[in-house]
């Protein structure tokens, strides 16, 4: 089938664990998966109803056709019901599904809830639909409602009252809940369906559901939505942290995401573009009918038509207010542009660094990114090789505060591979770095270190106190040269920088700012994700470009040929 890249990317990652199991702790049970599939089929009807006598109460009930689901959905509810651990239990907790209006994720996303609720095996299970307003919760709750309705086998078990489908038997029930009236507080939550997150304007619904499954082994969070613009939202979020999983960058063995979206052509992605460019022929384009919109729409020609879709390109192409809404709801595009800066794929395909004895005498600089209070700081070293590589070694530290804060972030990981240094108390402590800087410095004879006067003004005036030249160095569109350097190391593969894990992943935040004149800065789309490292980076890289454009007084002697 046609898909896009992300969800080729997960059709990967599952292929990828069934190699490497047993030994990554994982465990596939395909008649599980095949259990839920038929569940759909044998169980569950969709709405479209034929009329058929029912002997047991005269009435006549109306029957539903059979809910089959496409490839598409069998992929994400047989990777959700078929994955488990060692210990037993489902792998997956939560799941981002992303695609197209029309394409029958809300359905999808209602039946299985349907199917946590009566076939699971689960005692008192508590299934919701959640939303911020009421309106928005009782669509996904309709569409169950209607299902059992449909289904003979359904009506028999669950108990349809108002806003409550219940199967007495086993004290369980499925409900629409919102934030409103405090209606998501004390919920001991088996599965929940958060649909159109785009909409959702703070992550209180899904932080709520997610700590009300905090006594159940399998309970399941499922997001759906359709692209949208803001990306200081949960959505987007949870957008970025899905592509970042599906990419490798990041690994959550409980995090199932399921992206669909037209591409960027591979000149475009190597740019750190996630969606189509405009002004690019060989992008996946919207305006041109093909193969390509089913990588948004995999359920066109099935839940959506074609016509339906050529009628709101058609639409769009004349009314250019209209091109926001369906790049958003029909193509999976979130319409606000930002440049990721480095492509992942080239970042881990960089060269290796040699052996420590090839840097002896190779020219070294560093750069320093103090971080406050919780935050990350960062001690780059960047040796200049003869040949054009640039060898990179990185240090990271954090206040133990940090590990509180952040739970569910891999900080913990890091520090047991030797990656991060985690102080003790609610800030980092600065003489630790420093004593660390200075013991670098005086081992790899480190030339000059670039830092930011704004932070690290003391801990500069103690370490040139110790001989190492410190130079203060601005964090924004002075490092323009410096970034594109970094750039252009990564694209022809001459940054060695050892995958630091930590590094790759604020490589994945990396983001760059234009100005008016072209120049580039680094930044971030959340504070969240952190790119200290990158920056330092940059700031050594900064030494370098200068070093080379200029050669201080001391070395120009040297250098031009002059007397010794």
């Amino acid at each position: 089938m046609v898909a896009g890249r992300l969800v080729r990317l997960a059709c990967a990652r599952h292929l990828a664990d069934l190699e490497r199991r047993p030994g990554n702790g994982l465990e596939w049970r395909p008649r599980e998966a095949e259990r839920v599939i038929a569940f759909f089929a044998e169980v569950l009807c969709l709405p479209e109803v034929t009329v058929v006598a029912d002997e047991d109460d005269g009435r006549e009930a109306e029957d539903g056709v059979p809910f089959l689901l496409q490839p598409w959905q069998q992929f994400i509810n047989g990777s959700l019901m078929g994955w488990y651990t060692a210990a037993g239990t489902r792998r997956f907790h939560d799941a981002y599904i992303e695609g197209a209006k029309g394409c029958g994720k809300t359905p999808n996303g209602a039946g299985l809830m349907l199917y946590l609720l009566v076939a699971d095996g689960e005692r008192a299970a508590q299934i919701f639909m959640a939303a911020v307003g009421r309106e928005q919760a009782k669509i996904a709750f309709a569409d169950a409602e209607k299902m059992v309705a449909a289904s003979p086998h359904l009506r028999a078990i669950v108990q349809n009252t108002v806003n409550n489908l219940a199967v007495v038997e086993t004290a369980s029930f499925l409900r629409a809940i919102s934030s409103e009236k405090r209606g998501l507080d004390g919920k001991r939550v088996h599965g929940a369906l958060i649909d159109e997150e785009h909409e959702h304007a703070s992550p209180v619904v899904v932080s709520k559901m997610r700590r009300g499954t905090k006594g159940r082994r399998n309970a399941l969070i499922m997001r759906t939505t359709n692209s949208g613009y803001d990306r200081t939202s949960i959505c987007w979020h949870d957008h970025e942290y899905s592509r970042q999983v599906l990419e490798g960058t990041i690994t959550d063995d409980s995090w199932f995401a399921y992206v669909c979206g037209l591409d960027p052509c591979p000149a475009c992605v190597a740019a750190g573009k996630q969606f189509p460019a405009d002004d690019c022929a060989a992008c996946d384009n919207w305006r041109v009918e093909g193969p390509h919109w089913l990588k948004a729409n995999p359920n066109l020609g099935v839940s959506l038509s074609w016509q339906y879709l050529r009628e709101l390109v058609r639409q769009a192409k004349g009314r250019p207010e209209a091109v926001s809404d369906l790049l958003r709801f029909n193509f999976c595009v979130w319409t606000s542009a930002v440049t990721h800066a480095i492509h992942v794929g080239q970042w881990h395909a960089c060269d290796p660094p040699p052996p420590a004895s090839a840097l002896v005498g190779v020219p070294c600089f560093g750069g320093l990114d103090l971080g406050q209070t919780d935050d990350f700081s960062a001690w780059v070293r960047a040796w200049a090789l003869d040949d054009g590589r640039v060898v990179v070694q990185c240090r990271f530290w954090i206040p133990e505060s940090a590990l509180v804060k952040y739970p569910t972030r891999p900080y913990k990981e890091w520090q047991r591979a030797g990656n991060l240094v985690v102080t003790e108390g609610p800030t980092t402590d600065y003489k630790i770095i420093e004593e660390t800087i200075a013991a670098d410095c005086a081992a790899s004879g480190v030339r000059e270190v670039a830092y930011d006067n704004r932070f690290a003004e003391q801990m500069a005036q103690n370490l040139t106190g110790l001989g190492v030249v410190m130079v203060n160095t601005g964090q924004g569109f002075q490092l323009n040269e410096a970034i594109r350097k970094k750039l252009d190391l990564i694209t022809t593969g001459k940054l060695a920088h050892g995958d630091d894990p930590i590094l790759a992943w604020m490589a994945a935040n990396y983001v760059i700012r234009h100005g008016t004149k072209g120049e580039v800065r680094p930044a971030k789309d959340r504070a969240s994700e952190k790119i200290d490292g990158q920056v330092a980076l940059d700031m050594a890289l900064d030494r370098i470009v200068r070093r080379a454009a200029t050669p201080p007084k001391q070395y120009q002697m040297l250098f031009f040929g002059g007397p010794r």
